[in-house]
């Protein structure tokens, strides 16, 4: 089963130190995956939100851990 996190961030700049800070801090194989994620019903590229997906295939990322790394940078994790 591959586990998949999904951080959410309020713009790429803190999305990309998140994806960065999960290499260093968690010990991750690769860099996770940067997605745009356009608010519904917005053209905005302003108000759109950075997705920061970690893959966890062998489930040893601890959600809480996850939760706070993306809060010191206004984010949070998605509820699976």
């Amino acid at each position: 089963m591959n586990v998949r996190h999904v951080l959410v961030l309020p713009d790429r700049d803190a999305a990309e130190e998140v994806a960065q800070e999960a290499v260093d801090r968690f010990g991750l194989p690769e860099e996770p995956q940067l997605v745009r994620d356009a608010l519904a019903g917005e053209d905005d590229a302003e108000d759109a939100q950075w997705l920061v997906v970690v893959e966890d295939p062998r489930e040893r990322l601890d959600a809480g851990s996850l939760d706070d790394l993306a809060a010191e940078y206004e984010g949070w994790l998605e509820a699976p």
